[in-house]
């Protein structure tokens, strides 16, 4: 029997993917939502899209304890796809867990960097360490557990090959952060979706870290802008930008640019999304568990915007 899956978050950036895969797989799927969010305009056609792909919907609250015990027990697994604000919420996730006793297993809202293995600063920092405080709480709690690692989403970040000032891939200069020489990680939104499904009932990803690595995405910022040019049939002017000159940056700039360049730091500059092996004892890789999955390679995207 296929897991029945509910997802908290689902009408958010990451989990509307995940609740679609699960949607498309064989399991029953569910996702928790608001008497708010149901009559949200904005929300509408979202939750439409989750009718018709034949989700039910469950109303609750995480901040309505009871109304997450009484979802909890319809289902068998939780995925969480909370957003940077509610992280430290997942606490009362947690407790509704133990209440419910049935959850054969929980997936924290993390989808990104490996948050246990970062050198990240500030303000990433701070919100990779209440990822990792959720992760403990986890751990001391006995809850069984899987965490998707699923590096950068490449919707996010190759549409504009991670340029803060344009929403279309540069067509003359590029700026570079760091030497452009550590190893980054792109994986299409749709493809996230796809392999956290595939790890519901799986026996090797149970109290594991999931992370999404496949091989055809593994790319240099140097290489990256590489492929682009090699695409549009031309040369951009390249600026690399110091350590020195980005973490100024970061200090200078306001909520959410600031965040999303501390992450570009963690990963261009420090390589977190590689600089270290998956180990057999923490993690496994998901393009080796799940050849099958079909996944759009970093080189196939950006075809959509020649």
């Amino acid at each position: 029997m296929a897991s029945k899956i509910l997802i908290i978050g689902g009408t958010g950036y990451i989990g509307k993917f995940i609740v679609d895969a699960s949607a498309k797989s064989a399991h029953p799927t569910f996702a928790l939502v608001r008497e708010a969010t149901v009559i949200d305009p904005a929300k509408a056609p979202l939750i439409e899209s989750f009718k018709a792909a034949g989700v039910t919907l469950l109303y609750g609250d995480l901040y309505d304890h009871q109304s997450l015990v009484k979802a909890f027990k319809q289902v068998d697994v939780v995925i969480s796809t909370l957003g940077a604000l509610q992280i430290s919420d997942q606490v009362k996730i947690i407790d509704a867990i133990k209440e419910a006793g049935n959850i054969k297993r929980f997936y924290p809202s993390e989808f990104g960097n490996d948050v246990d293995r970062t050198h990240a600063v500030d303000p990433a920092k701070s919100v990779f360490a209440l990822k990792s405080a959720i992760r403990r709480k986890i751990e001391e709690e006995g809850i069984p557990y899987t965490i998707v690692s699923s590096n950068y989403f490449a919707g996010y970040f190759l549409p504009t090959l991670a340029q803060l000032d344009t929403t279309t891939p540069p067509r003359d200069k590029v700026t570079i952060i760091g030497d452009g020489n550590p190893k980054a990680i792109f994986v299409k939104e749709t493809d996230i979706g796809a392999y956290t499904i595939k790890t519901v009932d799986d026996p090797r990803t149970l109290n594991k870290i999931v992370y999404i690595r496949p091989p055809a995405n593994i790319i240099t910022f140097n290489e990256l802008v590489a492929l682009w040019e090699k695409k549009i049939g031309k040369s951009l002017e390249k600026t690399y930008l110091s350590e020195e000159e980005v973490l100024k940056m970061i200090a200078e700039s306001p909520l959410p640019i600031n965040v999303v360049l501390s992450i570009n730091h963690s990963v261009f500059i420090k390589g977190d999304h590689t600089n270290f092996e998956i180990e057999s004892s923490f993690g496994v890789e998901a393009s080796e568990l799940y050849p099958d999955v079909k996944y759009t390679t970093v080189d196939e995207y950006l075809d959509q915007f020649v």
